[in-house]
């Protein structure tokens, strides 16, 4: 195996006291199993550790078309195509009977406009098993349980890691990325969490045989429904390509409690009681999901927003959900995640190699510009400025495209006045939409 510091796996796992790379990884989701596919196409010795084993559930199914460059980047393309996701070519949005679609081949910025709806248990471990089978060595049920960062800047980090027979051993590195996502590895262990600015939400979600029998229903986009009277709580629905759906309800969590019940049977059947009571108030996603099944316990997150004080420095970075996760509305988080990697990656080699580098310009601030567009819009979204925006009924065809632009991902194209000036842009927009409305 090239570039494979560990020799083979049995010489690795006899020598696990004391392991030196050039990068470890924290994590092998999609930031961190393409991060580890960049770095090695680089020749960089990488070691991923992963505190479970794969496939694992987790959300966040519906991808953004920017992700698929980030795949092509990763020499992972050709797997991913040839697995039979469901095909996506777009957004759809509904309420109180409007409804409205987005078309991400008809956008502002260049680039590719389709993409995939994954189960991502399937997806996760054909990124990581593709990295793999390129060199990547990853190890699961490997947990990081201490980080010690030196007395400098210039001390190369070291980790107390332990596997799944509860053995113990260290792994020192020029650099460690955490791609460990809501597990935050770092966040926790350096005391970096920092309260984050949006509402605490809570999500509900399961998985569905759908049995959708209604022939204009959209199987190749993901359709967002908004509560009918409270426009702050609003329903995924994510269609595969196996006759299943990934479903979900997101509000504050005040809210939620308030469809509790007092039916017998546990916590898992108060979740799904919850969960088809808030489904059943939306009357078109309630005649759409009649003859559903639930295939899957229902499950829940609470106060999933968060962020850090610190981004990166001179010895880690933090990538996707590990440093940020804004909410699930406009299916950021992988597109983030991806994003992420490829551009500490792009910071992190040229550090190996020698050169100076500035992590905070380089890789914490271009970053945030696209969070931050990120972040405009899905605080509009909940205070409703951006659904007034969203089901206009006579949009201005050059600015839908700017807008679909960045809900195909494409938060980072400066050249867009949406993402350059997001917040006035979007104020001016609503605005006149707002006034044209009320004029007619």
């Amino acid at each position: 195996m090239e570039n494979n510091p560990f020799g083979s796996r049995k010489d690795a796992q006899e020598n696990q006291r004391n392991i030196n790379v050039d990068v470890v990884i924290i994590g092998a989701g999609p930031s961190g199993a393409i991060a580890a596919s960049l770095l090695h196409k680089q020749g960089k010795q990488v070691l991923v550790l992963e505190k479970q084993h794969f496939p694992r559930f987790s959300i966040g199914e519906s991808l953004l078309p920017y992700c698929m460059q980030f795949i092509e980047q990763a020499g992972m393309l050709e797997a991913v195509e040839q697995a039979g996701f469901q095909f996506k070519n777009g957004a759809a949005f509904r309420h109180d009977g409007t409804y409205t679609t987005f078309n991400f081949t008809d956008k502002f910025t260049e680039g590719p406009g389709t993409t995939f709806q994954v189960q991502r248990g399937q997806f996760d471990k054909l990124l990581a098993d593709t990295a793999a089978s390129q060199g990547v060595e990853i190890h699961y049920g490997h947990s990081v349980n201490e980080i010690d960062l030196g007395l400098n800047s210039t001390s190369e980090p070291k980790l107390s890691v332990t596997d799944e027979h509860n053995n113990t051993y260290q792994v020192t590195a020029k650099y460690v990325l955490d791609a460990s996502g809501f597990g935050r590895v770092l966040p926790r262990l350096l005391d970096l969490e920092k309260p984050s600015d949006l509402p605490a939400r809570s999500a509900i979600f399961t998985h569905i045989e759908d049995n959708i029998t209604d022939p204009n229903f959209d199987r190749e986009k993901i359709l967002i429904s908004v509560h009918p009277t409270q426009k702050d709580i609003w329903y995924w629905l994510i269609p595969f390509s196996d006759g299943r759906c990934s479903v979900g309800v997101v509000a504050e969590p005040h809210l939620i409690e308030h469809h509790k019940s007092d039916v017998e049977g546990g916590p898992q059947v108060e979740l799904e009681q919850q969960l088809w009571q808030l489904i059943n108030e939306e009357p078109g996603l309630e005649a759409l999901l009649a003859n559903a099944k639930v295939l899957q316990p229902c499950a829940s997150l609470k106060g999933y927003s968060a962020n850090v004080s610190t981004l990166a420095t001179s010895q880690f970075a933090l990538l996707g959900n590990a440093g940020e996760f804004l909410d699930p509305v406009f299916s950021s988080g992988v597109t983030i995640a991806m994003q992420s990697a490829s551009m500490a990656v792009e910071t992190l080699v040229k550090q190996l190699d020698g050169e100076d580098v500035n992590w905070q310009q380089d890789y914490a601030q271009p970053l945030m510009q696209g969070v931050n567009t990120f972040r405009t819009y899905v605080q509009a979204w909940y205070d409703g400025r951006f659904q007034d925006v969203i089901f206009y009924e006579d949009p201005n065809p050059t600015i839908k495209q700017m807008i679909c632009s960045i809900l195909a991902g494409y938060a980072w194209d400066t050249k867009n006045p949406f993402v350059k000036d997001s917040e006035r842009r979007l104020n001016m927009i609503v605005d006149l939409c707002r006034d044209h409305t009320k004029a007619s």
